[in-house]
Parts: structure tokens; sequence; C-alpha cells
């Protein structure tokens, strides 16, 4: 009887709960990206530059990182074929998706519609979790965005 104290009651082996996986601290994760990322581009009399999704500045500074900090803020510009976009890069907030890197980041949308796309960045940004000292930046960074979605017109001379 006592060889079979492990089997539950319909007689298959009775799985035992996953123990709580702790994070590594943000602090810790960032001493080990800071000089050593795959997306870190360095150039000479210029500031460490950085190329990882999430990074809103893509300056390489503890509190752009899309790596080492919690809370994630990126936009970025998406072309697909002719179709431009702007999308908001941001952490996942389900505790499942943050073990998986691949699944860890989620992309939204943005409008380019004058008013509707500050709009939407003010509320996902402003009335979330997310970082509402970086408001300022984003709405900077999407009128620069939508600006080089403009084409320019080339002036026809008159001959």
């Amino acid at each position: 009887s006592s060889s079979r104290s492990h089997f539950g009651s319909s007689g298959c082996i009775a799985q035992s709960p996953r123990p709580a996986i702790k994070m590594v601290a943000p602090d810790l994760i960032w001493e080990c990206v800071k000089n050593q990322s795959c997306f870190i581009k360095k150039r000479k009399n210029f500031p460490v530059m950085t190329s990882e999704p999430g990074n809103l500045c893509g300056v390489n500074k503890f509190q752009f990182s899309g790596l080492a900090s919690k809370n994630v803020l990126g936009l970025d510009a998406k072309k697909a074929g002719k179709k431009e976009s702007i999308v908001l890069t941001t952490r996942s907030k389900k505790e499942s998706r943050q073990y998986r890197p691949g699944a860890m980041l989620v992309t939204t949308g943005i409008k380019k519609g004058k008013k509707q796309g500050p709009e939407q960045l003010k509320k996902i940004i402003g009335a979330s979790w997310n970082r509402p000292e970086l408001l300022d930046m984003a709405l900077k960074k999407y009128k620069k965005i939508k600006q080089s979605f403009k084409k320019r017109k080339v002036a026809k001379k008159a001959a």
C-alpha cells in the first residue's frame, strides 16, 4: 500500500504543482547586457545606441532598456509591402508570457489619424501600468514617424 501512495484515486501518477519561478532582478539583467548585447551600436564620438525592441529612444540606458526593464515601451515604424504602419511595443501583463522571450513583448497597431493616434497613445501609456514619464517622448516620436511616411513632392521645372 505504501508503494501506491504517489498514485491518485484514478490510478494515474499525481502531478505536483510547479514551483514558482522567480524572475531575475532587472538591475542584474542590465549589468549583464549593458556592454555585451547583439543590439548595441557603437560609433566613434557618438553615444552608445541600441536597436533592441521596446527601446523608445534607442539610447543604451537602463531607463529605456527593452531587455532589462519590467515596463517596456517602444514605438516603431513597420512596413509590409507598400503599407506603412506605426507599432507600439509593450511587455505582456500575463505572468505566463514573462518566462518566454518570444512571447514576452506585445505589439499594438497605432492609428495614423491626426487626433486618433495621439489619443490612443495617451490612453495606452497614461492610463495603463506603462511608463507615464515617457508619454511626451512617445508623442514626439509618433510625430516624427508619421512625418517620415509623407513622400516628398518633386517640383517640376518649367523650361
